[in-house]
């Protein structure tokens, strides 16, 4: 097992009415985003997203991003862990 840690982007986001939102996205990971009501929403929203992301890019065989580095980063920035 090891430990993948992501970078996170989040962006307050607006609906037509003006009801707030937030979209979050995985730079490293392709098609890997997704959106919450709240700040804490989207990031419980994305780092779902990522380990569904992970798991099938493992199951097809799809090389992972940085994964020739087994370093623990710690960052001030938001990041999500998925251990796989």
């Amino acid at each position: 097992m090891k430990t993948y840690i992501f970078k996170v982007v989040l962006e307050k986001d607006y609906f037509d009415d003006g009801r707030e939102a937030y979209h979050a996205y995985a730079p490293a990971l392709k098609g890997a985003a997704t959106w919450g009501y709240t700040k804490e929403e989207a990031i419980k929203n994305i780092k779902e997203v990522i380990q569904m992301v992970v798991e099938s890019m493992i199951e097809h065989k799809e090389p992972l991003p940085g994964e020739s580095s087994d370093m623990v980063i710690v960052s001030p920035e938001i990041r999500v862990s998925v251990t796989v």
